[in-house]
């Protein structure tokens, strides 16, 4: 029960920020939760939870809200401007990458504490990065053409776009990064059992991003300038 109410706060905690950041910031502010967000991520899938008697990981609400971050993007700034952001955080995310693995070739100072950790840290498992960036460029991308394609099939009606466009991307998502991450290490039914619950928890973070999204109506009245 801990971590479920951990969850559900963290959950509530980070699309609120997101909805803080475009408020003050309109576009830019997505942008950067978008690519803070793959970050940070990539940091917390490292710790294993349990919720609701499924494995899952400390990256999937951060992940979950990039979808919310690219339905905004692509609802009030359109499709070119969503992928945009999405390659922004991809970028941002390889640059990291890079970062972390120079400053693994340092030789640290006698007095320093922290280098085991960090090389425990930031020391990566190349087959699941390229996992993790596999399904990021393509369910973002997804998502950013399935909104659009809902928008204009059902242009009244924003939840289905915002739940149908994301549900389906991340599908995609769970399939692409644990058919690739895992398949050969694990037993496939093991896999799909991994698919399956990560699958279900970011459905979960879907459902309640969507009063996020129709929150943003109203901001957008009120500060129409963010939108420029």
């Amino acid at each position: 029960m801990h971590n479920i109410l951990v969850y559900i706060l963290w959950i509530l905690t980070d699309l609120s920020l997101l909805l803080l950041a475009f408020t003050l910031w309109g576009k830019m502010g997505i942008i950067a939760i978008i690519s803070s967000n793959v970050v940070i991520m990539n940091l917390f899938v490292l710790k294993g939870i349990v919720l609701f008697g499924m494995s899952a990981t400390g990256g999937n609400v951060l992940y979950a809200s990039i979808f919310l971050g690219t339905d905004i993007m692509t609802e009030y700034f359109g499709a070119k401007e969503a992928r945009k952001a999405v390659f922004i955080g991809f970028f941002i995310s390889v640059f990291f990458l890079i970062a972390t693995q120079f400053i693994l070739l340092f030789t640290p100072a006698e007095w320093d504490l922290y280098n085991d950790s960090m090389k425990l840290l930031f020391t990566p498992v190349w087959r699941v990065v390229g996992a993790s960036m596999a399904a990021y460029i393509v369910a973002q991308n997804l998502d950013v053409m399935m909104y659009r394609w809902l928008k204009k099939k059902v242009p009244s009606q924003l939840w289905v776009r915002n739940n149908g466009s994301t549900w389906i991307s991340q599908l995609a998502d769970s399939i692409i990064f644990c058919l690739i991450a895992f398949i050969g290490k694990y037993a496939l039914r093991v896999v799909l059992g991994i698919v399956l619950s990560t699958y279900l928890l970011k459905v979960l973070v879907a459902v309640i991003d969507t009063p996020f999204l129709y929150i943003t109506r109203p901001i957008v009245r009120l500060r129409p300038r963010i939108l420029e």
